[in-house]
Formats: structure tokens, C-alpha cells, sequence
């Protein structure tokens, strides 16, 4: 394991944006294998680890998940345009009621994993939104990634983490008054 010292934490936290414009490159597997382990390894609930990742890295597949209509329209259109993999974050609502955070924790650490190899990432939520935005009582995304992913049964989705080498450098964060946002006793 790295010794990953104050600055460098920083480093990446600072780092780790919503990247929305990928190249063609594609993310070896083994790349992918390092963040996932590194994912897998996240804080849950009682330990129960109920986090499961459905990689996503067929061009063709990778289009069809784009026509959720969410945001997953920066997954690209059509075969080989946008980003070339994607992580479907699962839970595993059998084995414990706080499978949506235990998700969020593994997919928030999936980002960072992909700033540490150098790639791009970006949450699109699907767990509880409409597969199109414009038609909010249509079917839900979750229903439409069913349709032709293998999600385990006993398994929700609560977002797709679209990773891949950034085509871009998107510009620093805006200021903002944080001070705002802590309370303190």
C-alpha cells in the first residue's frame, strides 16, 4: 500500500472533479481491477458490505445506458463516443437497510481511486430517478438499466460512475463562503 502523506490527500481531494468529456482511450483492466480492490476495501455498515460493482465496458453497452436520459447523456450517444467504462454501483438491499450509504462510501471512493491512476470520474445517480428527465412519472432508470444489464436480484442500483482519461482540464473550483456550511457548538 502507498504511504499517501497530508499533501498528497489534499492533492487528490482537490483533484477528484466531475469530468464530463473522456478520450477514446480506453481504462486497462488492470487499472480497473486496482480501483475496484481499492473501492471494495470501503467502510459499511456493521460491516456488512453490501456494495457490489457491475463493470460496464462495452461500447455498445455503454450507449445504451446513455439513453437513460439522466445524465448519463455524457456516457455519449452511440458506440465509441463518451466515456469508455462504467461502474454501475449496486446494493445489496437483502442483507442490510443501509445499502444506499454503504453504496455512496464505495462509490466516493471509486472516484478517488480513478484520480490516484489518472483517470476521470462522474457520479450520475439512478437509484430513485426517472430513466428521462423530462417525463419524471415515466419508468424509473433503475427498471430501464434492468432491461439489459445483468443486475443481481436482491440488488438496486444507486448511481453509474463513468470513468476514463479526461479530455479536458475543467476550470478550478469557484469560491464559496464554507464557512457557511459548518456549524459549530
Amino acid at each position: 500500500p502507498k504511504n499517501l502523506g497530508i499533501m498528497e490527500f489534499k492533492s487528490l481531494i482537490a483533484q477528484r472533479r466531475s469530468i464530463r468529456k473522456y478520450s477514446d482511450r480506453p481504462v486497462p483492466r488492470d487499472v480497473m481491477d486496482r480501483m475496484l480492490a481499492e473501492a471494495l476495501t470501503a467502510p459499511s455498515a456493521r460491516n456488512t458490505r453490501t456494495t457490489r460493482f457491475l463493470v460496464v465496458d462495452n461500447p455498445a453497452l455503454v450507449a445504451r445506458m446513455a439513453e437513460t436520459g439522466l445524465r448519463l447523456y455524457l456516457l455519449g450517444a452511440k458506440p465509441g463516443v463518451g466515456v469508455p467504462a462504467a461502474v454501475v454501483v449496486l446494493g445489496d438491499t437483502t442483507t442490510s437497510d443501509l445499502w444506499r450509504e454503504n453504496a455512496a462510501i464505495s462509490a466516493t471512493v471509486l472516484q478517488l481511486a480513478a484520480v490516484d491512476e489518472g483517470l476521470g470520474s462522474c457520479w450520475v445517480h439512478v437509484c430513485g430517478r426517472p430513466r428521462r428527465k423530462d417525463d419524471p412519472e415515466g419508468e424509473q432508470a433503475a427498471d430501464y438499466l434492468r432491461t439489459f444489464l445483468p443486475i443481481p436480484e436482491g440488488c438496486e442500483p444507486l448511481c453509474v460512475i463513468a470513468l476514463g482519461y479526461s479530455d479536458f482540464h475543467p476550470a478550478p473550483l469557484p469560491d464559496t463562503d464554507d464557512a457557511k456550511r459548518i456549524i459549530r457548538l
